[in-house]
């Protein structure tokens, strides 16, 4: 595959420039119908999508982890532009994205906008988990409602032409960044690929054909000379990338000690906007109760599959557990953790730099447990929970988990669990607590505190935050706050499929235990072990048709779907 030239991006920018001018003729209904068709593409070209990912990330045909491509990739891009859809037709007919949608008082004088489940199906398809959008403090439901649609509510004025640098670990992230250009900040958009997903190339013209052909889209490939051509192009109006903060420091300041320098004195080499969701240390705050040994077992699943997906290349894997050292099933648990780390299937390596950033986290913890079939995870415990402790700072970006423990009874632990992890820990993108509901009710009011404490971009309960970078109509991105000076998570939110103007958080729920024991011991949720779960036996092809289902809803498809989500 030969790499963009110099003469292309010029080529590609001028497109993109006599392409703003047609944007901004387009109305509302032609920019819904260029959705739809951008679903339609995705549909046809799912399975080599599918194909063309797993070949890059080494899965085999049969590996049940195939469903996680299915579900981070064009089930993501299907619900994102559906999504997206809904909301330009409710705009077309003179209303708000948000009409019909539950608001409701959030704690700390904010305003939460209930975007899951948005339909009966949902309900069906994932009984039991929920996902509100919380807007910032003082903001109330009428500001919600008049604020939302963002871009679209003046799909006449354009703004320029965006870089989109895209990321190489969820093949979903970068066309899901695309849209959010084009529609929430009403920009045109050149897609720079991460050189890992280059195979992709051919897959993601096809879905973005449309809008290539009319001037909205170009997508490149190279290395980061291109990169860094595009970004510094003056004719590019703002920057948006997926990646690092070392990454992003390196586009706005420079890079070695020339870019040190620049950063220290708070003078950037990039003259233009930037927005970015970048990673960090996600915490697990698992909260002491008295579990069941089926609760010890689920949950321990639960943290291995927030460290395991894509073997741990996720921005928003959780990095370290944070549990409570008086928990009498303290050891219980760690024994099931490490069982179910051991359990997960066997997976290439494939991201670059993974083995290095392994054999540097085994060598700051030479005590550490090497773990699976093949010794390829690390299992770090005893971690001191202050800022100077490597794990803390530093994003290993590998399959490696760490466990901090902190004592006190359900209260007090959680109210220092949470200080630790908004003081402590590098990065504010998601964080995620589990806890007995047992527990959750008698913390009563200390439980609903500590969730609007935590300073996350996504906060899940009982749930993974991966679920929110999922979810279509949920904001996903870092805690508001950051600058280019100190970026930590990054700056912005993407998906937000309701345009919500400026939220600050999305607060995902899931059920404790899974069904038929949930509906046994009283929580009356309906899903079983999800389908995500890297235990999951037959997640992909729970996952092939869960996406089959995004392409054409239907009550048919449903019992096939259920069949298999069963047998997981």
């Amino acid at each position: 595959m030969t790499a963009t030239t110099a003469q292309e991006i010029d080529s590609a920018i001028a497109a993109l420039r006599l392409g703003e001018i047609e944007w901004s003729r387009t109305p509302l209904r032609g920019r819904r119908e260029l959705l739809e068709q951008i679903h339609t593409a995705t549909a046809e070209c799912a399975r080599e999508w599918v194909e063309t990912a797993a070949a890059i990330k080494g899965l085999d045909a049969d590996s049940p982890l195939l469903g996680e491509e299915w579900v981070s990739g064009p089930y993501s891009l299907l619900t994102g532009a559906a999504a997206l859809a809904e909301s330009l037709a409710a705009l077309e007919g003179g209303g708000s994205p948000v009409d019909g949608y539950r608001m409701r008082e959030a704690p700390g004088n904010r305003t939460a906008v209930d975007v899951f489940p948005a339909s009966g199906f949902d309900r069906l398809l994932l009984n039991g988990f929920s996902a509100q959008v919380w807007s910032k403090p003082g903001v109330d439901a009428a500001t919600v409602r008049a604020r939302a649609g963002l871009g679209q509510r003046t799909p006449e004025r354009t703004d320029g032409i965006a870089v989109v640098l895209g990321a190489g670990n969820i093949f979903s992230i970068a066309p899901l960044d695309v849209l959010y250009q084009l529609y929430a900040d009403n920009r045109v958009v050149v897609l720079k690929l991460n050189p890992i997903t280059d195979p992709l190339l051919p897959v993601f013209e096809k879905i973005f054909a449309p809008a290539i052909a009319r001037g909205f889209v170009r997508i490149v490939t190279g290395g980061a000379d291109i990169g860094t051509a595009l970004v510094h192009h003056p004719d590019v109006e703002s920057v948006h990338m997926t990646g690092s903060a070392l990454t992003h420091d390196a586009i706005v300041f420079g890079a070695g000690a020339d870019g040190a320098r620049r950063k220290a004195a708070r003078k950037p080499l990039l003259d233009k906007p930037i927005t970015s969701e970048l990673g960090g240390v996600s915490p697990s705050i698992v909260v002491p109760g008295r579990w069941s040994r089926a609760d010890l077992r689920f949950q321990a699943e639960h943290l291995a599959t927030q460290r395991l997906h894509n073997n741990g290349y996720n921005c928003v894997a959780a990095q370290v557990a944070v549990i409570s050292g008086d928990w009498p099933q303290k050891q219980q648990f760690l024994d099931e953790l490490r069982a179910a780390m051991n359990r997960a299937p066997a997976r290439t390596a494939y991201y670059p730099g993974s083995a290095q950033r392994v054999a540097a986290a085994r060598a700051e913890y030479p005590e550490a447990q090497k773990l699976g079939a093949h010794g390829e995870r690390t299992l770090v415990t005893g971690l001191a929970p202050i800022k100077s402790e490597p794990a803390l700072h530093t994003e290993y970006f590998a399959p490696v988990l760490g466990v901090i423990e902190i004592p006190g009874a359900a209260a007090e632990f959680l109210a220092e669990a949470v200080r630790v992890c908004n003081d402590e820990f590098e990065g504010t993108l998601g964080a995620n607590i589990i806890a007995h509901p047992r527990t959750m009710k008698s913390l009563g009011a200390d439980f609903d505190t500590a969730v609007a404490t935590l300073r996350y971009g996504t906060v899940a309960i009982n749930a993974w935050t991966g679920l929110g970078y999922l979810t279509a109509r949920a904001s996903w991105g870092a805690f508001p706050g950051h600058s280019i000076h100190d970026v930590q998570s990054g700056i912005g939110v993407v998906h937000n499929a309701l345009l919500i103007a400026d939220p600050e958080r999305t607060v995902v729920r899931g059920p404790f235990r899974p069904s038929p024991r949930s509906v046994l011991r009283g929580e009356f949720t309906l899903s079983p072990k999800p389908p995500w779960f890297v235990t999951n036996r037959t997640g992909a092809t729970t996952l092939r048709r869960l996406t089959d289902f995004a392409r054409n809803p239907r009550v048919s498809a449903l019992p096939g779907i259920f069949a298999s989500a069963l047998r997981g």
